[in-house]
């Protein structure tokens, strides 16, 4: 029973959004599932996909927490 993980980031695709949409998330399910089933021969009713919105906070790139590597970068670019 193969168990996917897929991490975004609680941010959006579109301007003012605070997460991906339920339809993003439907798809990003289907094609995991679909991808397991293609490469390893997993049916789909075995597979699991778990999707985790993390906060802007909560990570980080460049030694910076994300969003001041993003004012930063915005700074300079």
């Amino acid at each position: 029973m193969p168990i996917v993980t897929i991490q975004v980031t609680r941010e959006g695709t579109t301007p003012g959004a605070a997460s991906i949409t339920a339809e993003e998330k439907a798809a990003l399910i289907k094609g995991s599932s679909q991808l397991l089933l293609d490469v390893l021969g997993k049916p789909l009713d075995s597979t699991f996909v778990v999707i985790e919105e993390v906060d802007l906070d909560n990570w980080g790139w460049g030694g910076l927490p994300v969003p001041e590597f993003r004012r930063r970068r915005a700074r300079t670019g």
